[in-house]
């Protein structure tokens, strides 16, 4: 059951990153691979380091409440995902157009840089999560590294294209929606 969580956490935690894809996808502005990289690694690092203060933070407290506090946490953030979603103009592709700094229709690394410390909160928090109901570090960190790659990969390769999906337009929903069942599951747990 862990490995379903840490997966749907993966893939939630990273919706967004395939919704910034797109949008430079739609763009015809390409994300090469390393510029990619360094997106999730920049994910990988910020949850770690988010896993290890919660590791921290748990064994202060029982682990039935870490695991709920944890569940909760998740929760909230989809929450937040959701509503976020409602606002009109706020979606955080719409607001990082403007990444490609020298017009080359090429995001290098320094530009990639400001919108991927952007993408990596919902790592952050989506890594203290499991990191206060004890998900194995490695397992979460990589999930959320790999996921990181393929949805800014996929988006942008397949830009146009999945625009037309509710999915491409609105990743914040299915990625709100995931995070509340994997935070219920762990309160359950």
């Amino acid at each position: 059951m862990q490995w379903l969580t840490i997966l749907f956490l993966g893939i939630a935690a990273n919706l967004d990153n395939l919704g910034f894809g797109l949008a430079y996808g739609i763009q015809k502005v390409r994300i090469p691979i390393l510029s990619n990289a360094v997106i999730a690694i920049l994910s990988m690092m910020v949850t770690a380091l988010a896993m290890v203060a919660a590791e921290g933070l748990a064994y202060i407290m029982p682990e039935q409440i870490a695991n709920r506090l944890g569940g909760f946490m998740l929760c909230l953030i989809g929450v937040w995902m959701l509503i976020q979603e409602l606002k009109p103009n706020q979606a955080l592709c719409k607001n990082n157009l403007h990444a490609d700094k020298d017009g080359n229709r090429i995001l290098s690394v320094r530009e990639v840089l400001p919108p991927g410390f952007l993408l990596s909160a919902n790592s952050l928090a989506g890594g203290f999560g499991m990191g206060v109901s004890g998900g194995p570090m490695t397992a979460t960190v990589l999930s959320i590294g790999v996921f990181s790659f393929l949805t800014i990969h996929c988006g942008n390769r397949f830009g146009g294209a999945l625009t037309r999906f509710y999915l491409g337009r609105h990743p914040g929903v299915l990625a709100g929606g995931l995070l509340i069942v994997i935070g219920i599951v762990e309160m359950a747990i």
